[in-house]
């Protein structure tokens, strides 16, 4: 999953990146109306969280933008307000969630969690393929039962291509997924995670390298 925060007091938004990030979650961080507008034209993004009161162009617009623009990014709005008037008037321009300030961090990435499952193509709780079981949620991965212990970055590639069902995922693809924006695009990051995700599954290996095209999980068993 990937995710933008756009929060102008930038201790909060710096304290969910990091939070998110320990979830396995790419996250990148604006701070006003304008930036959040240009990230998300640039990036594709599951799910934007959105601190209302942002400058620039307002967290009012902006969801508006979304919502218009690109319907298949969820919006969570956050704001200190917690009369419900600012709730619904909230949820009437569009937004997917709501989220009142302070709040608890654990309920804001179940909430993420949940808005992601409801993008055209949602990330169900459970996946399972070629004997390997991966809980979201959890941050669990099982391979024929036995416990696998990842990496955030490992986990977060190996959901992206258990998602693809067998499809060919490019490298691109996960480092638009897995990865944030200060991400080097032509580093070998991927090649070196793809290579400890595979000895950490074991043998026989399931992530097989499609030459000029990326990489895809195969039933080796």
């Amino acid at each position: 999953m990937r995710v933008l925060i756009a929060e102008d007091e930038l201790y909060l938004g710096e304290a969910i990146r990091a939070g998110l990030r320990q979830e396995a979650i790419a996250a990148d961080l604006v701070g006003d109306g304008n930036a959040a507008l240009e990230a998300i034209v640039i990036n594709d993004y599951d799910v934007v969280i959105l601190d209302r009161d942002l400058p620039g162009t307002h967290g009012d617009d902006v969801c508006r933008i979304v919502v218009a623009e690109h319907p298949a990014t969820r919006v969570l709005m956050l704001t200190a307000a917690r009369r419900l008037n600012d709730k619904v008037l909230g949820l009437s321009l569009g937004a997917d969630d709501y989220l009142s300030k302070p709040f608890e961090f654990p309920e804001l990435v179940a909430r993420l969690r949940a808005l992601a499952r409801r993008n055209p193509t949602a990330t169900p709780p459970i996946l399972e393929l070629a004997g390997i079981r991966l809980d979201a949620f959890r941050r669990e991965v099982y391979r024929h039962g036995d416990y696998v212990k990842l990496s955030r970055k490992e986990f977060a590639i190996l959901e992206q291509l258990m998602l693809a069902a067998g499809g060919v995922v490019s490298a691109e693809a996960l480092l638009e997924k897995a990865w944030d924006e200060n991400t080097n695009p032509f580093t070998n990051t991927i090649r070196v995670t793809i290579s400890n995700l595979r000895r950490r599954l074991g043998t026989p290996w399931i992530i097989q390298t499609v030459s000029g095209s990326g990489y895809r999980i195969v039933d080796a068993d």
